[in-house]
């Protein structure tokens, strides 16, 4: 599903308030929004805004080529057994050892109990069991940190599992349609180049950005936000 938009978006506030506005009939759905931080958030809590819905966070982190750090070779997702999910063609051309992504996937594991440490801590996850499930980017450039996300988020059984992204190039959106029951992305532009190419404003989201959001959402669902 691609709705009609227009590029560049002015920030992650509009990206997520026009998203919001595209998922506008999961309203009343008993949804719950799941957020890829940092930068997914200020999306996310504009859609959890529109869709009156509870807003939590998927850990996933991006394991990145030795050489090109911001070459997704793969990526991981927190859990009891987490999951990892390999682009073995990539990882094959930019030259990676095993050992070098053992070693890569372990330190990124290390920055993800680092962030459920900060944003977290004494919050229970939300559960999608049974519940209309939305995963939420800024955006996707190749797919390896969202197909993480999705793989571990169907095996938590949700009753319907949904991709929304303001951006991404549209053969990954196809392929990562094959994962989810629906995906909406507003915009799949040619050529794609980078996710931060189609905001005018793409600075880094903070920590203290992704909890103040989380909280706000937890008051607005009527539940205490969380003592710091």
């Amino acid at each position: 599903m691609k709705p009609a938009t227009s590029l560049p978006f002015r920030d992650r506030v509009d990206a997520g308030r026009r998203l919001g506005a595209a998922l506008a009939q999961y309203r009343n759905q008993n949804c719950v929004i799941f957020a890829l931080p940092r930068g997914g958030v200020p999306v996310a809590a504009e859609v959890a805004d529109a869709l009156d819905a509870p807003l939590d966070l998927l850990l996933v982190r991006k394991i990145g080529a030795p050489a090109q750090p911001e070459l997704a070779i793969g990526a991981v997702v927190d859990g009891g057994a987490p999951i990892v999910v390999r682009n073995d063609d990539l990882i094959r051309a930019s030259g990676t050892s095993e050992s070098e992504f053992e070693s890569i996937c372990g330190r990124e594991l290390k920055e993800i109990e680092r962030r459920r440490q900060i944003y977290l801590k004494g919050r229970e996850p939300l559960d999608p069991k049974g519940r209309v499930a939305i995963v939420i980017d800024d955006g996707i450039a190749t797919g390896s940190t969202v197909l993480a996300a999705l793989r571990a988020l169907r095996k938590r059984d949700p009753r319907k599992l949904i991709l929304a992204v303001p951006v991404g190039p549209e053969d990954t959106i196809a392929v990562l349609g094959e994962e989810a029951d629906e995906v909406v992305c507003l915009a799949t532009p040619e050529p794609f180049r980078a996710v931060g190419y189609f905001y005018q404003n793409f600075d880094q989201t903070e920590d203290r950005e992704v909890i103040e959001l989380l909280d706000s959402n937890r008051n607005k669902q009527g539940a205490p936000a969380r003592v710091r």
